[in-house]
């Protein structure tokens, strides 16, 4: 006979399964690290909010005008043709990316990342309207009040401002920035550069004012796959286990040797300093970005007690565990991996500098016009027609002269000159003739010769020219 099973009733507690993600209140701490960050966040953010102002030849001296497919950056003018200088670009980064992690762990993310960047700047405006780190904890929880109201609404209204105007400068590398700011100013926005104002206004306003810590500990694939280029001998920060524990407060005077305690004090502002709210003597974790903040803050308290610095410093697995030298370490950190690296990103940079540098301002692109046949014309000449896209690169109008080589006796038959205007790019028809017998039935190839009429600027395009049976 099957017995039921019995069934076992769970009460409820009230309490949830789930628990919320507590507020991190970095304080704010100078030093050598501090001030390196500050240095990056002005020179980044100097970088973002002035470039599109910047005038180069008279335009925008960077601008990416995807409706006409042209992108101006510094007097160099780029066409959708030249995506393989991108590409270059984007290999240079991911490298680069590689080289500093192998070296010194995530020193993107503690310096350069806009998250972290934005976030600092977002976090200058909180202590500016809240206060130091107690007094925003106490403000946060206490009561609302006159004085909280006007506190947290200047912060709003400085947070909201920064985003929109985060917007209004990320739109403006894509549309000129003055006249984004004419449109602005009399309410005239299109749908699409109002749609990408307010969007990236929103996310840098979610992202650097609220969310924070967590968008780097659990959206940023980076700190999931980053274990992949860190080994034993990568710089990241550290915590000198074997100096500092066991830990435990003391008066300034006290021998910590005749108390059996480490260097370290228990004090936690290491965790208070922390951007990412974890505490760095519980060794590498994923979430460490790598700023630097807790080596600032802990030299600052072995200063204070007349300890040597370095409890917390910047040293490697290695180092840490066997004691090496600064000598060791950097000999360990130079290791292949690293030089690899390094001889593969100094090739790539100079590979693309190189040829940017003997980049042609001219690019010439032919096809055959498929609506026109091979005919024979007016005096027994066999003609094709073509069409040639002649892209002028350079700031000053231009005049370009078509030739053509490949087959006894073929000319041109159309106008062998054409005008182009600065950074502009033309369709033109040009009507190809050979005698009748100069060559057999068939397809063969040909060269367009372009060359700029007062400039050294050439480029000969591939072509084929039909002879019909």
């Amino acid at each position: 006979m099957n017995r039921p099973i019995p069934l076992t009733v769970v009460q409820d507690s009230g309490e949830s399964l789930y628990a919320a993600q507590p507020k991190v209140y970095p304080r704010e701490i100078d030093g050598r690290f501090a001030r390196l960050r500050i240095a990056a966040v002005f020179v980044l953010l100097g970088l973002f909010y002035l470039l599109p102002w910047i005038r180069w030849d008279g335009h925008q001296a960077v601008l990416f005008d995807l409706p006409a497919r042209k992108f101006y950056v510094f007097g160099l003018t780029f066409w959708p043709q030249d995506f393989f200088w991108l590409a270059c670009l984007l290999m240079i980064a991911a490298i680069t990316l590689f080289f500093f992690t192998a070296l010194a762990g995530r020193l993107w993310c503690g310096y350069a990342c806009p998250q972290t960047v934005w976030t600092e700047v977002f976090l200058w405006i909180e202590r500016f309207c809240e206060g130091r780190r107690n007094q925003r904890i106490k403000l946060d929880g206490g009561s609302w009040t006159r004085d909280k109201i006007l506190r947290k609404s200047a912060k709003q209204f400085l947070w909201i401002t920064l985003s929109l105007w985060t917007g209004f400068t990320f739109v403006g590398f894509f549309t000129p920035i003055l006249d984004l700011g004419h449109a602005a100013a009399s309410l005239s926005f299109s749908g699409w550069e109002g749609f990408w104002v307010v969007f990236y206004g929103f996310a840098t306003y979610g992202n650097a004012g609220y969310m924070r810590e967590q968008v780097c500990k659990y959206m940023c694939p980076y700190a999931r796959f980053q274990s992949a280029m860190f080994d034993r001998d990568t710089l990241i920060v550290s915590y000198d286990t074997a100096r500092g524990e066991p830990r435990g407060s003391r008066s300034r005077k006290a021998d910590p040797a005749k108390l059996s305690l480490g260097a370290c004090i228990d004090c936690d502002l290491c965790v208070h300093v922390c951007p990412t709210g974890i505490d760095i003597r519980k060794g590498l974790q994923y979430e460490c970005i790598g700023c630097g903040g807790c080596v600032d803050v802990c030299n600052t308290v072995m200063d204070k007690m007349n300890y040597p610095r370095g409890l917390i410093r910047f040293s490697t697995q290695n180092a840490i565990t066997k004691g090496w030298t600064r000598k060791q370490i950097w000999g360990h950190i130079l290791r292949p991996r690293v030089l690899l690296y390094s001889t593969v990103l100094l090739s790539l940079c100079f590979a693309l500098s190189w040829s940017l540098f003997m980049r042609t301002p001219l690019r010439v692109d032919v096809v055959r016009d498929r609506g026109t046949l091979s005919r024979i014309v007016e005096g027994g000449r066999i003609e094709n027609v073509y069409r040639l896209q002649v892209m002028n690169a350079t700031e000053q109008p231009q005049e370009y002269k078509i030739a053509v080589e490949g087959i006894p006796g073929i000319a041109v038959a159309s106008d062998d000159e054409v005008k182009v205007g600065a950074a502009e790019s033309r369709w033109v028809a040009v009507r190809l003739q050979v005698p009748y017998d100069a060559a057999p039935p068939g397809s063969h190839p040909i060269h367009f010769n372009v060359s700029m009429e007062h400039g050294d600027a050439h480029v000969s395009e591939k072509s084929v020219f039909l002879v019909p049976r």
